[in-house]
């Protein structure tokens, strides 16, 4: 692939992300997708042969930015419980963020009602979330870091809900006390 083809395919996925995120999948067509990128419609069936085929693209990228940043900004803390209240603190910076409207990979799940290949990215999405957590807590006394992990994951999942709701930093504040009380004993 060229550097030209590279970047027209990924700029047209970065206003896909951002408009879907925006507004949500349904309400946003090819051409307001083609206007903003400054890309052809047929630019864009050229990579994405459907729209449904450009939103499994968008949020298979979206989960890999997004596991990719949070072992990047979670690296250089102290493993065990450290590393896992960090996780809580990259995540409560990002809810506090002008412009945040919740997780893309729930926010894409709901609006495509559960669209089969959205649900296999999201669930991939979502055990890679728990895998990342599992290995941050194999550095803790923890007895059960699957079950943990699993437990940590329902926090940052409703955490991230209620601060789309509720705009504050309540949530993650609330969602990062509780896990620090789990761990507790593994400090």
């Amino acid at each position: 692939m060229s550097p030209t083809t590279t970047s027209t395919r990924d700029r047209i996925l970065g206003v896909a992300a951002e408009l879907f995120y925006d507004k949500g999948v349904h309400a946003v067509g090819v051409n307001e997708i083609a206007a903003t990128a400054h890309a052809s419609k047929l630019s864009i069936y050229r990579y994405f042969p459907s729209k449904e085929i450009l939103v499994e693209s968008m949020l298979q990228a979206h989960s890999d930015r997004i596991h990719d940043w949070l072992q990047r900004e979670t690296a250089d803390a102290p493993e065990g419980v450290e590393r896992v209240l960090a996780l809580f603190d990259v995540l409560m910076g990002w809810f506090a963020e002008p412009g945040y409207r919740g997780c893309a990979v729930i926010n894409t799940v709901t609006d495509t009602r559960a669209d089969p290949a959205i649900a296999v990215i999201a669930r991939r999405h979502l055990a890679r979330y728990r895998a990342l957590l599992s290995d941050m807590l194999e550095q803790t006394d923890v007895s059960d870091p699957a079950q943990t992990a699993r437990q940590l994951l329902l926090l940052i999942e409703g955490a991230s809900v209620v601060a789309c709701i509720d705009p504050s930093e309540d949530a993650g504040l609330d969602a990062r006390d509780v896990a620090r009380r789990m761990l507790a004993p593994a400090h």
